[in-house]
């Protein structure tokens, strides 16, 4: 188990890095986007080309059928506190999605994320990975640093609720690990997503 935890580490650390030097140029996600829910909601303002979009505006829209997700991440469920994987506790829900090239974090996952992080500001011995995504369209370095500043975007809102630096990892897959594989949007907005993946005791 641990030479797992140690080859997915390293892995991850090495997609960092490659996602880490890309210069911009590339566009992410490429398309016209029809929304959280495939309702044909507002795109993403903010967005520059070659850039990724802004970040913590306001915004709404609203996650497709299923809501949150329940995604465990590497590690799953084993070995966690019950708390969190009680159905009705927010704390089972550990997957954040996002809108079309952009690392926002929407106001329907903040209350999962506030619970995250008073159960991690009282449990200090827990560490978690915020594992970020992206769908498969644009390049894939501007995929990685997209996945990271979706990871990164959550990682802050949990340190000002105050979780250590040191109980959270950032982690970009970029397009390298969809959640369900597809070429529509019913599928990329299931993609475009961090999960909160935990680990130590």
């Amino acid at each position: 188990m641990k030479s797992l935890k140690f080859f997915l580490l390293a892995s991850a650390l090495s997609l960092t890095v490659t996602g880490c030097s890309s210069k911009g140029g590339a566009t992410s996600e490429m398309g016209a986007d029809a929304g959280l829910g495939g309702t044909g909601g507002p795109e993403i303002s903010g967005y520059d080309e070659g850039g990724v979009g802004t970040g913590f505006g306001a915004g709404g829209g609203s996650a497709g059928a299923g809501g949150y997700g329940a995604g465990g991440g590497i590690g799953g469920t084993d070995g966690l506190d019950p708390a969190l994987n009680d159905p009705s506790s927010p704390l089972s829900k550990r997957v954040i999605y996002f809108r079309y090239d952009s690392y926002e974090v929407l106001p329907e996952y903040q209350a999962v994320l506030k619970a995250h992080a008073g159960y991690l500001a009282s449990h200090g011995g827990r560490s978690v990975a915020l594992e970020g995504h992206a769908d498969e369209r644009g390049s894939p370095e501007y995929n990685i640093a997209l996945g990271e500043q979706r990871a990164k975007a959550v990682s802050k809102m949990m340190q000002l609720q105050g979780v250590g630096a040191g109980q959270l990892q950032v982690v970009s897959f970029g397009e390298e690990k969809p959640a369900v594989s597809g070429h529509d949007e019913s599928t990329w907005q299931q993609n475009r997503r961090v999960e909160i993946s935990y680990s130590g005791r």
